[in-house]
């Protein structure tokens, strides 16, 4: 556990250095590696006036909207007594804090402190602002500037040609990282997903290319195993081959196409927050171009039950943490993307004992 007074270099000398979150569950290399990242912490229609507290890498955070209806992201305390700024309200664009009533303006710069109103305020007295961005029907927060990392593409969110459905989020108590593996994984549908679309009679993997991309990589896998939940296999065409690309965007988003007959389209955004290094807040943005009319809750329903299944699994894996050392558990071929992730995931500098 990385002590709550080490100092993190910050990358800009005029801002203040980042300190490590208290009682952080990271290790201090691994969260150093991971902050500079973005990851979803909100659905955008939970952000309002009213601020709202969420948690990221073991950082509180505190979001709320400005009148311009943009998002202000800080860390979520008031620097005069350690009080949460998520339990103060909003004011114009300034936050105030429930215990003494500062203001603070959205530089983070504190405007007035109501028991000396015309007193000389403290440079101290400044919120550390952190930057947050809208995409997908999600809020996403950078906790260190970073201009190298960016968010993960969907084109389709903003597609009029596609139906978007935003699901409601999985918290789950599993690592970051084990989540993302199970979701790149293509050897357990016959076993884990009989309920939804699986087929048990038809767990060969056949083998697949997977491509290296500045943001992570690409595995291009296709099969018999059919898309199509258990109640409707009639539908699919007799020797149709169904492929499925998964796009990775390093550490913990990813990407799922699944391409149905008929020119059909399903992208999946399948984007793990770590909330802690073994808790995980998931979010999964859904487009597609066909089936548009369909009944929504049907689609909710059944993503539902098939992140369900994978969730039953990945809360019990051990270790907890995900292997980064390859020797550390044993592969075989249709690991590839496995591997391809765990080197991914060794290369932005995280250790080989990971803990999220």
């Amino acid at each position: 556990m990385a002590s709550p007074l080490h100092i993190v270099s910050s990358p800009d000398p005029a801002k203040p250095p980042v300190t490590l979150p208290r009682d952080c569950s990271f290790s201090e290399s691994d969260w150093r590696a991971l902050a500079p990242h973005w990851f979803p912490v909100a659905f955008s229609h939970e952000i309002t006036r009213q601020p709202y507290a969420a948690r990221l890498l073991d950082e509180r955070v505190v979001l709320y909207r400005l009148t311009d209806n943009t998002i202000a992201a800080a860390k979520d305390i008031c620097y005069h007594r350690g009080a949460p700024l998520s339990m103060g309200h909003v004011e114009g664009d300034e936050i105030i804090c429930k215990y003494h009533g500062l203001r603070y303006d959205p530089t983070g710069r504190c405007t007035c402190i109501p028991a000396h109103p015309n007193g000389a305020i403290s440079p101290r007295l400044r919120l550390h602002m952190l930057r947050a961005r809208e995409a997908f029907g999600l809020v996403w927060v950078q906790l260190v500037e970073d201009d190298t990392t960016t968010l993960p593409v969907m084109d389709e969110w903003n597609d009029p040609d596609y139906l978007q459905v935003l699901p409601n989020s999985v918290p789950m108590e599993a690592a970051a990282g084990r989540q993302i593996e199970g979701f790149l994984d293509v050897s357990h549908f016959a076993f884990v997903h009989l309920e939804t679309f699986g087929e048990s009679q038809n767990p060969e993997v056949p083998d697949y290319p997977v491509t290296p991309t500045p943001h992570g990589f690409v595995a291009d896998y296709i099969s018999t195993v059919s898309n199509y939940s258990v109640d409707f296999k009639h539908l699919n065409p007799p020797g149709f081959l169904w492929r499925r690309r998964f796009e990775a965007f390093l550490p913990f988003t990813a990407k799922l196409t699944v391409f149905f007959p008929q020119g059909g389209e399903l992208h999946i955004l399948n984007a793990a927050s770590p909330v802690s290094a073994r808790k995980t807040r998931l979010f999964v943005p859904i487009c597609r171009n066909f089936d548009k009319d369909g009944p929504l809750q049907d689609t909710l329903d059944f993503n539902h039950t098939v992140f369900a299944e994978d969730q039953a699994i990945v809360e019990q894996q051990y270790p907890e943490d995900l292997p980064l050392d390859l020797h550390a558990e044993a592969h075989f071929p249709a690991d590839r993307s496995s591997i391809a992730y765990r080197r991914g995931l060794a290369a932005l500098g995280l250790g080989r004992t990971f803990t999220a």
